[in-house]
């Protein structure tokens, strides 16, 4: 089973006259970096929230984001009025000193650091075993949403496999005709180094016998076609996979590189440079998978 990287999950919840809003948003990742938005509060329970969102989101970079609100009470921050006016008592000595012409320095003093702050009321017990209730609902939306995007990656993966199995048929025909026209030109150059004292016949049909199997691509057809198969079966397993995809999916380009290195021939490499293109969607995709 397919799970994306990419994912968005929500759920609110309440306690008592308090709201919990909890937003989890992702992107692909190589590990898993989780950045938390927290109100101040929650701050000394980071490390328990941090372990309950990482169990099971596994890996990818995301954005968990919890807020409350008190259902419509007053929700302005705090401000702190001894740090205002001293601000203002320094800053009116200052421009009485300077000479300087009375100012509305409330404007300035807002701006300034700890003169605004928000609730930072602990956060006890009963309300955090809402919140966690509420991150585990919106874990659960969040790997719900990943879980359907992978259905779609794995549909994708499908055609793109179906495209490459199609392209390497189509390469057969030429393969074989490709074999005789080496075969008959080459013999053609013996005759005509006969023709003045060439070289050994034996040796000649050595050199042929291994100038060809050079040439030849059964070997590489069958591999690809077990990878190509393989990578479907990885995708239906029960688990997550992306890891194992990517390995693949390099085993598939080992292949198609070597089918391309002893192509000689125009149509086969047409073919070919449609397989990378197609491997490179492949790749594209499973770079966003679990």
């Amino acid at each position: 089973m397919i799970r994306s990287m990419t994912g968005f999950g929500k759920a609110v919840g309440e306690y008592k006259h308090t709201s919990i809003t909890v937003e989890l948003r992702s992107v692909n990742s190589k590990y898993l970096d989780l950045n938390m938005r927290l109100p101040s509060g929650l701050r000394d329970r980071e490390p328990e929230l941090r372990s309950i969102a990482q169990k099971d989101i596994e890996r990818g970079k995301v954005d968990l984001m919890i807020s409350l609100g008190n259902g419509g009470q007053d929700d302005a921050p705090r401000i702190n009025r001894k740090l205002v006016s001293q601000y203002y008592q320094e800053l009116k000595s200052i421009s009485d000193e300077l000479n300087m012409p009375a100012s509305d320095f409330m404007s300035a003093i807002l701006r300034i650091p700890n003169v605004l702050s928000a609730d930072e009321s602990p956060i006890d017990d009963d309300l955090w075993e809402a919140m966690k209730a509420t991150v585990n609902q919106a874990v659960i939306s969040f790997n719900s949403f990943r879980d359907s995007e992978g259905k779609s990656l794995e549909r994708d993966f499908q055609m793109r496999i179906e495209s490459i199995s199609e392209l390497l048929q189509k390469i057969e025909p030429f393969e074989l005709n490709r074999t005789k026209l080496v075969r008959t030109r080459l013999e053609n150059q013996f005759k005509e180094f006969e023709k003045t004292g060439g070289p050994d016949r034996d040796r000649f049909e050595q050199e042929l016998i291994y100038y060809l199997e050079k040439l030849d691509i059964t070997e590489e057809k069958v591999r690809l076609r077990s990878h190509l198969d393989y990578f479907m079966e990885t995708a239906a397993e029960e688990g997550f996979s992306g890891k194992k995809l990517n390995f693949i999916s390099q085993e598939i380009g080992r292949e198609v590189n070597t089918i391309g290195s002893k192509a000689s021939d125009a149509t086969i490499q047409k073919f070919v440079v449609q397989m990378k293109d197609e491997l490179e969607k492949i790749r594209e995709q499973v770079s966003n998978v679990l």
